[in-house]
């Protein structure tokens, strides 16, 4: 048998590596056909076992690149913090501030295949199922010393009214950060996002800490976007009442 070149070798992991990706984009795309509540959990549900590898497959940087904002500006007990996740799923955030001290955890989602194999890692002190957007967190307010939504906040997926709930979650001078993509198809979700922020802002509520733009947030999955595309991370600090 004739043993393959270098480059015949390299050939092969790419064109392996493509198929990949163009699987995972097909997948990904068949979400957004998804127009109910009930086709978007389903979908998740359906998901939750690949998850993981399919984000890799995307190189999908927000849960470090969200870690490390907190990280940076966290100066507190780490090991006492409790950290509630929105929208957690696989708890692929939570591993990420694990590696960095932090070490109580309270995740929330919605799909339900998503938070078994969730519970499976043992990072989560608690776990609850809820669709967001369709009323308040089930915990109570003010006493979470960071809160986290990674992924979640983009069009199709979590009304823009829900960062309010993640700032009724926080404990006065606690932490929320965020994270949206700045991709074509995002621009006016972020622009409603943007202008609800500095809403709350105005309204007192919490005042803006960072705000830090990525380039390379992740491989395009739209079938009119190609290379990487961008996305923010926000970090807010809740103030006194």
């Amino acid at each position: 048998m004739k043993k393959k070149t270098n480059i015949e070798a390299t050939v092969c992991i790419m064109a392996a590596t493509t198929k990949t990706l163009e699987n995972v984009k097909a997948n990904i795309l068949s979400a957004h056909k998804s127009n109910t509540l009930a086709e978007k959990v389903d979908f998740y549900n359906s998901w939750a076992e690949n998850y993981d590898q399919d984000v890799a497959v995307l190189e999908y940087r927000a849960p470090s690149l969200a870690a490390n904002c907190v990280s940076s500006h966290f100066s507190g007990d780490r090991g006492a913090a409790v950290v509630l996740d929105v929208a957690c799923g696989t708890g692929l955030v939570a591993k990420q501030m694990k590696k960095l001290g932090f070490g109580h955890f309270v995740g929330i989602d919605g799909s339900e295949a998503m938070l078994e194999l969730t519970r499976e890692s043992g990072l989560y002190q608690d776990l609850k199922q809820c669709m967001l957007g369709e009323g308040p967190l089930p915990v109570q307010c003010g006493s979470f010393d960071v809160v986290v939504i990674v992924g979640a906040l983009s069009d199709g997926q979590v009304p823009v009214g829900v960062v309010r709930e993640l700032c009724k979650c926080t404990k006065p001078g606690g932490y929320v950060c965020m994270t949206t993509r700045r991709n074509q198809d995002n621009v006016e979700y972020k622009e409603a996002l943007e202008r609800e922020l500095k809403q709350m802002e105005a309204d007192g509520l919490w005042t803006c800490v960072e705000v830090s733009e990525v380039e390379d947030w992740e491989r395009a999955v739209s079938e009119h976007e190609d290379g990487y595309i961008p996305g923010v991370v926000y970090l807010y600090k809740r103030l006194q009442l």
